[in-house]
């Protein structure tokens, strides 16, 4: 890729993570400022408002290859189009009117009550679904052979029917109208399915592997990440009821899966996630107010999650934190992504990584 030389290495690494293995060196993803920009400054051009800053894919596709051009992608660290829709789109396609910010996309529940049983569809002229193919469509054409497009972040399970009935009255339902929410639940777990094979469709290069925005991942094969941050609310024996099952089967339906376990309150259910076969690996995102993933106070979690078979996904870790998490952790299915000041040190980080994977396999 013209933003990325080292690309087909880079792949078997990555190959090789999934499987829990490695190739010479930890899977290490380490970013920095590139010491010469990789093409002339690419110029954005204007939007009107917020909204066409979301829709517009010339306006998004500028803003990602400016800066692609100014990084330095070391290691397994690879450049993507993102062309999500906020965390959690599945639920703009089915219903959810969104309110554009910033930096994220928020959704307004459209789902009033459940005193039918509710059909959910996919109408494929809704805007948003349509504003989603033709970000992907126009990442694909002027990224071939430059940068990836990403599948979005869907997000699926109880976080999306969260998103289309709203968390509190969610809560209520899980209590008093339990079949009606797994009847959600089989109906988010098809439609999620409905999205996600027509975007893979779209950006997998006629089945070449794909990434997924959440995380910079890529696999080769049909892969995403998984998640149920709603978890944090409720009990185990609840989680293992109307969670476990919908996971475990798109876990099925996937090559690779990686679980987004968020926070604290979600770590009550990790023997849980771990118990699913076909979960390929676990990213820990500590939550706010608390240690960075790269804490020996994790190493727990870690170690659980080595010891059930699953991969490691660690992400914003420091240089320091990342050899003691090589050398105490080993570094097979170990994935590590770090930033770097300049792309010399950058350089350094992984010249010094080799080592740490010499210590980390004795």
């Amino acid at each position: 890729m013209e933003f990325k030389p080292e690309w087909e290495a880079a792949k078997q690494r990555l190959a090789a993570w999934w499987s829990g293995e490695v190739i010479g060196r930890v899977a290490f993803q380490v970013a920095a400022p590139r010491a010469t920009p990789a093409v002339n400054e690419v110029a954005v051009p204007p939007a009107e408002d917020i909204v066409a800053r979301w829709l517009r894919p010339d306006y998004r596709i500028a803003v990602a290859e400016r800066g692609f051009a100014s990084t330095w992608f070391g290691g397994e660290a690879f450049p993507y189009f993102d062309p999500h829709l906020g965390p959690g789109s599945l639920a703009l396609y089915l219903g959810c009117e969104p309110v554009f910010a910033e930096d994220t996309v928020w959704y307004q529940p459209c789902l009033a009550n459940l005193n039918d049983v509710p059909t959910l569809e996919l109408n494929p002229d809704n805007p948003w679904w349509r504003a989603t193919k033709l970000l992907v469509e126009e990442g694909v054409r002027r990224g071939q052979g430059r940068y990836l497009t990403a599948i979005p972040d869907l997000i699926e399970n109880l976080d999306t029917i969260a998103s289309l009935r709203g968390t509190q009255q969610l809560l209520w339902d899980l209590a008093d109208r339990p079949q009606r929410v797994h009847h959600l639940q089989a109906q988010v777990l098809e439609l999620y399915f409905r999205c996600y094979d027509e975007l893979y469709a779209l950006t997998s290069g006629g089945g070449d592997g794909c990434c997924f925005s959440a995380f910079q991942i890529w696999a080769p094969g049909k892969m995403a990440k998984l998640q149920c941050d709603f978890s944090a609310m409720i009990s185990p024996i609840m989680f293992e009821e109307f969670v476990l099952p919908y996971l475990s089967e798109q876990c099925e339906r996937l090559d690779f899966s990686v679980y987004h376990l968020d926070g604290g309150e979600a770590v009550k259910h990790l023997d849980l996630i771990l118990s699913i076969p076909k979960l390929s690996a676990l990213q820990w995102t500590p939550g706010v107010n608390r240690a960075g993933c790269g804490a020996p106070e994790w190493f727990d979690i870690y170690r659980r999650a080595r010891k059930a078979g699953k991969s490691l996904l660690l992400g914003g870790v420091q240089p320091h934190e990342a050899q003691r998490l090589v050398e105490e952790l080993g570094p097979e299915g170990l994935l590590l992504s770090a930033g770097a000041p300049s792309q010399a040190e950058g350089e350094e980080l992984l010249k010094a990584a080799e080592a740490w994977t010499q210590r980390g396999k004795t």
